[in-house]
């Protein structure tokens, strides 16, 4: 998913809660999917991809884009409150 389907898919989902056609865990859910659907796709046309925090509770899921393995661990560990020393990282999609 592009930069513009993301925005437009959040759009949707904000124009239903607007219009009373959805409650607002609905329209979380919809964003949240919007956003981590861009976030899997990331990186196909850039040098950068998405990434993703293994192991302890502060990094576990906290995902970043970088471009590389060493800067997403950086990232991770500015974001992540109580990171440890050494954790995994991963790339996503």
């Amino acid at each position: 998913m592009d930069r513009i389907s993301a925005i437009r898919n959040v759009e949707e989902a904000l124009r239903s809660f607007e219009e009373g056609e959805a409650d607002l865990a609905t329209t979380e859910e919809r964003v949240l999917a919007a956003l981590r659907t861009y976030a899997t796709e990331f990186g196909d046309e850039t040098e950068r991809a998405a990434y993703v925090g293994r192991g302890a509770d502060a990094v576990d899921g906290v995902v970043v884009v970088a471009s590389s393995r060493t800067e997403a661990r950086e990232r991770i560990r500015d974001h992540a409150a109580d990171a440890p020393g050494t954790f995994e990282v991963e790339p996503i999609g």
